[in-house]
């Protein structure tokens, strides 16, 4: 499959097939704590950047074998929404396997479109990103394209809250010293208060960035910020909330694996909890990748990160 990916078992999503209709790397961002790097085409302007047919005919191919899933997902290595074509996609599955849910991973930056708004009103679930409301550490933290600032994002947000049907996860990442401040934490409540999202999840780092200087927040202080929070609905959410785990053999193990570090650095935990294998016949195929210098491993602080030779 060109355009699909997985299925891979998420942290929040169960089990999730991935779509991915943009092009390694185009984004509105390019956010420091990014696992893919940085941003290689920075833009707001919305294109048929991969060609919604092929994406159709591939959904059409692999839902022909009625898999497990809990989650059809719009993700990928760059942001979803840019792909004009996202809406026809959404209409698709919906007219066509009305049992599916969708649901959309995005940094949530383009939905003071209404028309965007209307594409993605029948997504199951949507899970926007909400860094910073001071544009100065918008801009330090997100990096985004010129034209795109804080309060047009908030505006969005909180338009497409109370036009979609679904579900809406709101997530922030902390970033240390930066954005965990009093005076911006008061901000960002009286922002998410405002976009009024069924659920708050605070993330920090737990793969390397695009930057070297982004360290992860403490768990305790995350605790103190999800209690800051309140009566809003948070929780922090962590890698080891994994769900469900595929069962892989053979040449399928050795393939997966290569797709799964090309899209993001994962360690050896995040592999065996997505798939079913014994941990020495993990570590039997990283080392024949790393001698084949396919892949090779990183030793950072927050855990040693498995990332392909390009």
């Amino acid at each position: 499959m060109k355009y699909l990916f997985g299925p891979v078992s998420s942290r929040r999503l169960g089990l999730s097939l991935g779509v991915d209709l943009v092009p390694f790397k185009v984004c509105t961002l390019s956010c420091v704590y990014c696992e893919s790097g940085d941003t290689t085409n920075l833009t707001v302007i919305r294109d048929n950047y991969i060609p919604i047919d092929e994406v159709i005919e591939e959904i059409k191919e692999y839902l022909s074998t009625n898999p497990e899933l809990d989650y059809v997902t719009f993700s990928g290595q760059g942001e979803p929404t840019l792909n004009s074509g996202l809406g026809k996609v959404v209409r698709f599955i919906k007219d066509n396997y009305s049992h599916l849910k969708l649901a959309l991973i995005t940094n949530g930056t383009l939905f003071h479109d209404e028309s965007l708004r209307r594409e993605v009103a029948d997504v199951d679930l949507i899970l926007p990103s909400l860094d910073a409301v001071s544009n100065k550490l918008f801009q330090q933290i997100n990096r985004p394209f010129d034209s795109l600032n804080a309060e047009s994002m908030i505006e969005g947000l909180t338009k497409l809250k109370q036009e979609m049907k679904g579900t809406m996860w709101l997530e922030v990442f902390f970033c240390p010293g930066i954005n965990d401040t009093p005076e911006e934490l008061k901000k960002l409540k009286d922002a998410i208060m405002k976009i009024n999202p069924d659920s708050v999840q605070l993330n920090t780092l737990d793969r390397p960035g695009s930057v070297d200087w982004i360290k992860p927040l403490d768990y305790s202080r995350l605790e103190e910020i999800a209690e800051f929070f309140k009566p809003l609905n948070v929780e922090i959410i962590s890698r080891n909330k994994m769900k469900k785990t595929q069962r892989v053999s053979g040449e399928e193990i050795r393939n997966k694996i290569i797709k799964t570090i090309w899209r993001r650095p994962v360690t050896k935990i995040d592999l065996l909890a997505v798939f079913e294998i014994h941990p020495h016949e993990l570590d039997n195929v990283i080392d024949e990748l790393v001698k084949e210098n396919i892949i090779y491993i990183e030793s950072l602080e927050t855990g040693d990160f498995i990332k392909p030779v390009k």
